[in-house]
């Protein structure tokens, strides 16, 4: 038995380790792990990288927001497997990190950060009611609703600042200037790194070295398609011209490398088939970044993981039944269900079991 199987089962005994099991799986499960040694280093990782950014705010938050969303969850009294599998702080600790990251620190932030945080927890438990009707799982979408909630309603508070959310502007052409870059063996690695890295919002080639070596603690197909995905979205970033400030800091790989994840090895069991299937994910998410860069400059918001929400929510529609289960099923029509499917339909389903509706 390995040491991530090992962790991956260890239970807890006392209300002390159960609840600080219960955050380490949530923090780990940002990248469907879950595994509480996983979450402890990906903490580690945002703490380095937080540390030598000179950012401690951006760790601050995401503890704070890993332990708000938890003990909103429960407080709500959810279901116990999901729970326990930390599938309520995944979302906590995301929003916990991008506040401050994105909003200057003011004592309000704080107060802002712990709404967000426990905000979070009940909008997973929204979205993946109404997901669960087309069999998709929520994934980070409550992560990114909220970010974008806040960080919007922000402009309208004295008390909170905006000053670290880029200027609205209107999307212009990318030049040959913005686009150029000096492709060397550093860059590349860094790239490659930080893409991963930057899923907690870390610009950081160590962190993303330190989130590699987590993941594979729980998962070495897991580290291998977050690799693949990130050096993926590199190429397809560098051949389409996309600005290399943004691809050397991770900006367009860090979606791609948890839709690599999501379908390589998550939703999918790992073959030749399904690697296909995820490249063509990863090119789809790349185009989704960059379509959600323009269309979000405007407002000053950041496209956060939505891309990666949005490709993934479509790759994975095709191997799940399109019609919702409350919709009326028409005698002969399009829409009526097999027999296989009217026998699924009949069968109890809970909308937060399992990864599947992480």
């Amino acid at each position: 038995m390995g040491l991530g199987t090992r962790w991956t089962q260890f239970r807890p005994r006392g209300r002390v380790a159960t609840f600080a099991d219960l955050n380490f799986k949530g923090a780990g499960q940002v990248f469907f792990q879950e595994n509480s040694l996983t979450g402890v280093l990906f903490l580690a990782g945002i703490a380095y990288g937080a540390v030598v950014a000179k950012t401690p705010q951006v760790l601050l938050g995401a503890v704070i927001g890993l332990l708000v969303s938890t003990i909103t969850a429960i407080a709500l009294q959810p279901d116990e497997p999901s729970l326990r599998k930390g599938l309520y702080g995944y979302n906590g600790v995301l929003v916990g990190a991008a506040l401050p990251t994105f909003l200057g620190i003011t004592p309000m932030l704080w107060f802002y950060l712990v709404v967000a945080s426990a905000a979070s927890t009940v909008v997973f438990m929204a979205t993946a009611t109404v997901c669960k009707t087309w069999g998709v799982p929520a994934l980070t979408f409550p992560f990114n609703l909220v970010n974008w909630i806040f960080l919007m309603g922000a402009f309208q508070f004295m008390r909170l600042r905006t000053t670290d959310l880029n200027p609205g502007q209107f999307p212009s052409q990318v030049t040959g200037a913005a686009a150029h870059v000096n492709i060397t063996p550093g860059f590349l690695v860094e790239a490659l790194l930080k893409n991963i890295a930057q899923v907690f919002l870390i610009n950081n080639a160590i962190t993303g070295a330190i989130f590699v070596v987590a993941l594979v603690v729980s998962s070495v197909w897991a580290g291998v398609f977050a690799l693949g995905g990130s050096a993926l979205a590199i190429g397809a970033s560098l051949a389409m011209g996309a600005p290399a400030p943004d691809i050397h800091s991770g900006l367009y790989g860090f979606s791609a490398v948890l839709t690599a994840v999501a379908l390589g090895c998550v939703f999918y069991r790992p073959s030749p088939r399904v690697t296909v299937f995820a490249i063509f994910g990863v090119l789809v998410t790349v185009a989704i970044h960059s379509m959600l860069v323009s269309a979000l400059t405007p407002v000053s918001l950041p496209p956060g993981t939505a891309p990666f929400v949005f490709a993934t929510w479509l790759f994975l529609l095709p191997k799940k039944r399109f019609d919702p289960v409350q919709h009326e099923h028409l005698a002969g029509g399009a829409a009526e269900p097999s027999p296989l499917a009217r026998a699924t339909t009949s069968k109890s389903v809970n909308p937060l079991h399992e990864k599947e509706n992480q």
